[in-house]
C-alpha cells in the first residue's frame, strides 16, 4: 500500500502547476494594453502619437485624449499632417479620446468628429446614478473602448472632469 503524500495529491499538484502557469495568460489582457498618452498638455497631437506608437509597438492597443486645441486633429476637417497622424495611430493601434465635458460646452461639435473618435465623460461633480459607487464605467459606456488599467482610466477621467 502507497502512503500518501503528506503535501500534496498528484492531482493537487497538476492543478497548482496548470494554474501558475496559467497566470501570464490571464494577466496578458492588462499587459497588452499600453498607457494614456495626452495631446493639449505640453505636448501636440503629433508629439502625443509619436510617443504612443514609439512605446507600445506591433500593434499594442493604446490611447490618446486630445484636449482643445490638439482636438483639431480629431475632426473630420483635419487635413495633411494632422488628418495623417491621426490615420497613423489607429493604424498602429490607438484609440482616440475627446472629452464629453468639451462637446457639452461648445468646444468641440461632436457632428464633426472623425469616425471612431471617443468622447469619454470624466468624474462627475456630484453623485449621480450613472456612475453607480464603486463602478469603473457609466451605465451607457462600452467598456471594450476604455483602457482596462484602473490607472489609465482613473487619469483619463481625471483630466475629462466636468
Amino acid at each position: 500500500m502507497r502512503r500518501p503524500n503528506k503535501w500534496m495529491s498528484s492531482r493537487a499538484v497538476v492543478c497548482t502547476i496548470a494554474a501558475t502557469l496559467a497566470l501570464p495568460v490571464l494577466h496578458a489582457g492588462a499587459q497588452s494594453e499600453g498607457g494614456l498618452y495626452v495631446a493639449g498638455a505640453g505636448f501636440t497631437f503629433q508629439q502625443a502619437v509619436q510617443q504612443a506608437i514609439a512605446k507600445n509597438p506591433g500593434g499594442q492597443r493604446f490611447f490618446v485624449l486630445a484636449i482643445p486645441p490638439e482636438t483639431r486633429a480629431l475632426l473630420t476637417t483635419a487635413t495633411g499632417t494632422l488628418a495623417a497622424t491621426r490615420e497613423r495611430a489607429v493604424a498602429a493601434g490607438g484609440v482616440l479620446y475627446v472629452c464629453q465635458r468639451d462637446i457639452d460646452n461648445g468646444k468641440i461639435a461632436a457632428a464633426n468628429l472623425a469616425p471612431g473618435v471617443i468622447p469619454v465623460r470624466g468624474w462627475p461633480r456630484v453623485r449621480t446614478d450613472a456612475l453607480p459607487k464603486g463602478a469603473r464605467y457609466f451605465r451607457d459606456e462600452d467598456p471594450a473602448n476604455l483602457p482596462a488599467s484602473n490607472n489609465a482610466l482613473r487619469k483619463l477621467r481625471s483630466i475629462c472632469a466636468d
